[in-house]
């Protein structure tokens, strides 16, 4: 008889597109939420914490990924004992989730309504290097404000996070208008008021297009606007099917940006001025422009430029974008910007989906991660910090007065732990306190406790000593001393202040 299989092990191994996160980078994302909370608190907002699963409907099509409609998405489909069967996904963005709570709670909620939101968000999309299915997104929103005060006070919130987070000077904020674009693509006559549905998708195309412009190079979008791009690989990416003089028209658009955001405004007038909807969004830039100035944000900070378009297809009106211009090495070790870490807009009609109703809206969200990484490129990124100060286990009968030791130390502020595992073998409790990066270990045998004392162990001299010093030098500057149990506290308080101050 055939001896049955053995069960297959599952891979100890997260799905393709996840990672873990660990003590430094968890602490370093806490400390960077929590100082970019205190801006958004600072400037009035509250925080909201929505659900991670939503119905596919109140999510929308709104994915980059505009070519395939409710994909990108982790989804499924719930039973049908309630007679509905609702497809369920997990959130793609913390926007969509806003729209929806903005319209279920708009009886209760104030108007205008501010929020921020910090969380992780889902794309079911191809992963790649440094391209994860599951990041963090950290965003802050304005419902119900329809005057454009409302983008220009997101423009210098984010100025403000990067100041307090040491970035201010190398932060630059961008700000454009998809209505300038879209007074542009009239003037073009790409725009058909007929056939608003073709219009749709041909601007979606030509977004996508100028949203490369960095990647491809001007002559990469022409060929987006035009008959399509092939790329290195022999992949033909459809155009917007645009004539050479529309491509031309548009390609000024992306072009206008001058030294002085006056300067800049007067030039998209000028492609302009046969278009409502261009004037108006060209008025709406040379408000929030003003407004900026007199706060103080001036062009150093904060600059009109009419290549930001952003990708996604719900903004209606003012778009940002914050990118940090300090210089990297990339994998082949070139130079470049580091570039964009947080975008967003105003999208006036997200919420109308729920209720029929025009409900103003506009917000930022911040790329967790991307920050992080920037942070990190600065200096300021993921330290690891010490561990835990570690009381070994000599006696496993006196594990109450361990447990003593431990709660002293606690309520004195001090980061403690006993050691929990078998304690039979004291150099592996050592070894353990390595391993926490503990900066100090705390010995009492039987015959310490009889004479009512401890042993405290330095274990960040203790390893400077074994790595630099002679046996004289070791001697002399001993890395453990023993003092009354009563002076346990004080001298663990001493001995880490001395830690923190020694080079």
């Amino acid at each position: 008889m055939a001896k049955p299989k053995a069960p297959r092990r599952p891979r100890a191994e997260p799905p393709k597109g996840f990672r873990d996160y660990f003590g430094a980078e968890l602490i370093a994302r806490q400390r960077m939420l929590a100082q970019i909370a205190e801006v958004y608190h600072a400037y009035g907002f509250d925080p909201l914490e929505t659900s991670a699963v939503e119905t596919v409907e109140a999510l929308g099509k709104f994915l980059p990924d505009v070519d395939r409609p409710n994909e990108g998405v982790f989804a499924w489909q719930e039973g049908e004992e309630d007679g509905r069967g609702d497809w369920l996904a997990l959130r793609y963005d913390l926007t969509a989730p806003l729209a929806r709570v903005a319209a279920q709670y708009r009886n209760d909620l104030p108007s205008p309504y501010r929020r921020y939101a910090m969380g992780p968000v889902w794309r079911n999309e191809k992963p790649g290097p440094g391209r994860f299915r599951q990041f963090y997104q950290c965003d802050a929103d304005t419902v119900g404000a329809p005057s454009v005060a409302a983008d220009a006070e997101i423009c210098a919130m984010l100025v403000d996070v990067f100041g307090v987070l040491g970035l201010g000077g190398d932060c630059l904020v961008r700000v454009n208008n998809r209505k300038v674009l879209n007074g542009v693509m009239e003037a073009a006559g790409v725009l058909d008021p007929d056939d608003p549905e073709r219009f749709a998708t041909e601007r979606g195309i030509v977004l996508r297009a100028i949203d490369k412009l960095d990647r491809l190079g001007e002559g990469g979008v022409r060929a987006l606007l035009g008959e399509g791009r092939k790329d290195d690989s022999g992949d033909f990416t459809k155009g917007a099917g645009l004539s050479a003089a529309q491509a031309d028209l548009v390609l000024a658009f992306t072009n206008a940006r001058r030294d002085e955001g006056i300067a800049t405004v007067s030039a998209l007038r000028a492609l302009v001025q046969n278009s409502r909807i261009g004037t108006q969004g060209i008025d709406e830039l040379e408000e929030i422009a003003a407004l900026l100035d007199a706060q103080g944000y001036g062009p150093d900070r904060i600059v009109i430029d009419p290549s930001v378009v952003r990708g996604l297809g719900y903004y209606t009106g003012p778009v940002y974008e914050a990118e940090l211009t300090f210089e990297i090495l990339d994998e082949k070790g070139r130079k470049r910007q580091f570039g964009s870490v947080a975008g967003g807009g105003r999208y006036d009609d997200l919420v109308r989906r729920f209720t029929g109703q025009a409900v103003p809206a506009t917000g930022v969200s911040i790329g967790v991660d991307r920050l992080l990484a920037a942070l990190a490129a600065k200096g300021h990124g993921a330290q690891a910090e010490p561990g835990p100060v570690v009381i070994t286990v000599m006696d496993r009968d006196r594990m109450a007065d361990y447990m003593t030791m431990v709660g002293d130390l606690r309520r004195a502020g001090i980061r403690a732990e006993v050691y929990l595992g078998n304690p039979r073998n004291f150099g592996n409790q050592l070894k353990y306190a390595d391993k926490r990066q503990s900066p100090v270990a705390i010995i009492q045998g039987a015959d310490e406790a009889a004479r009512g004392v401890v042993q405290i162990k330095d274990l960040l001299l203790g390893a400077r000593i074994a790595a630099e010093a002679s046996h004289a030098e070791w001697k002399a500057q001993p890395a453990q001393q023993e003092v009354p149990r009563a002076d346990l506290v004080a001298t663990v308080q001493r001995l880490l202040a001395s830690q923190t101050t020694t080079p």
